[in-house]
């Protein structure tokens, strides 16, 4: 994910937090400082670290059951609005998904019943206020029983959301419970949308737009891994383009660029044929503007590129995308590249697919 950097490995998955983590941080710590003063401020900031922990718990509670089911999960990032776990693919027997879906809120349980014989549960969470460290135990017991509850609302893609999709697919097709939970989940996200603009809880709102844009967009991948069952990456990729040496300047990644469609170069070693990287359009526009420009292509461009054979499954190149790579190089059983495959051009593969079978 975008905006995010590593801080460190667990139970083998990659642990990630989003640059805008620490945005929410700074604001809960002014709120309290402002409100009552420094050591407040410090409690709070303490308060929201202990929340993210119990997230990663949760997010971890995902992971590991999905484990047993032979399903690795890349990384788990931590948003403003919670956590992630990026999972290589869900489960799609419905029962190994209803177990996933329930395993994050169940160690929020498991923690509020471990806390709550020892430190009992407040009335009310004094967030941005007077709240002390002899507070953070209870509070904590709170805040795990609240996180279980929230997430089982039936707002798809929540962990509520997904129940109600596996237990939807026992009697009808996936893609159609995922419609369904999905524009459930919209519905919900826009009520909980106007409560939170009406009552001014930005929090709430935030979560809420989150909610929805993912709900349409997890349906839509969905859709489309449907739709590209039967296609491999040779159907997809890109054949003809033009490619670019790691040792060219800037002037004539540039030049390429005016006189091509292409919104990827494949960066190609000229004297092994092998593909090195990609150099995104973005990436040639940011260094341009740069001062002092990078000398070379080789400074700029993509490393870090996923490699399919020409027989792949299509879902298979889509899986490799959800890291967030510019695009995937279809490579021959030599190891040369022979095409490369972009987002864009799988939606164009989608759209003649569907006309052609219509």
């Amino acid at each position: 994910m975008s905006w995010s950097f590593p801080i460190g490995r667990l139970f083998g998955s990659e642990l990630r937090v989003h640059a805008t983590f620490f945005l929410l941080l700074i604001w809960i710590g002014g709120a309290a400082w402002a409100n009552a003063g420094p050591e407040a401020a410090l409690v709070n900031v303490v308060y929201i670290l202990l929340l993210f922990a119990c997230v990663i718990a949760h997010e971890y509670g995902h992971a590991l059951t999905a484990r047993r089911f032979g399903i690795k999960t890349p990384d788990i990032t931590l948003l403003p609005i919670g956590g992630l776990a990026r999972l290589e693919r869900m489960p799609e027997k419905p029962g190994q998904e209803i177990l996933v879906a329930l395993a994050g809120p169940a160690v929020n349980v498991v923690i509020f019943l471990i806390l709550w014989p020892f430190v009992g549960v407040p009335g009310e969470a004094p967030l941005g206020g007077r709240m002390s460290f002899a507070d953070l135990p209870a509070q904590l017991a709170v805040l795990n029983l609240v996180l279980a509850v929230f997430n089982m609302v039936p707002a798809f893609p929540m962990d509520g959301g997904r129940v109600l999709r596996a237990a939807l697919a026992f009697v009808m097709d996936r893609v159609t419970a995922t419609r369904v939970a999905a524009t459930a989940g919209q519905v919900v996200a826009v009520g909980a949308g106007l409560f939170g603009l009406v009552t001014g809880n930005f929090i709430l709102l935030l979560i809420a737009f989150f909610i929805f844009m993912a709900a349409g967009a997890e349906s839509s991948d969905l859709q489309m891994r449907a739709a590209s069952r039967g296609l491999s990456a040779r159907d997809a990729m890109i054949v003809e383009y033009e490619p670019i040496a790691p040792d060219d300047g800037l002037e004539v990644a540039a030049n390429t660029l005016i006189r091509t469609t292409q919104h990827e170069f494949p960066v190609i070693d000229p004297h092994t044929r092998r593909c090195t990287g990609v150099l995104t359009r973005r990436a040639l526009y940011a260094a341009l503007a740069a001062d002092p420009r990078p000398a070379q292509v080789s400074e700029i461009m993509e490393t870090s590129v996923p490699r399919v054979g020409l027989t792949d499954g299509l879902d298979t190149v889509l899986t490799q995308m959800q890291g967030g790579a510019p695009a995937v190089i279809v490579v021959a059983p030599t190891g040369e590249m022979v095409g490369y495959i972009t987002r864009e051009n799988i939606g164009e593969l989608m759209v003649v697919a569907s006309a052609r079978r219509g």
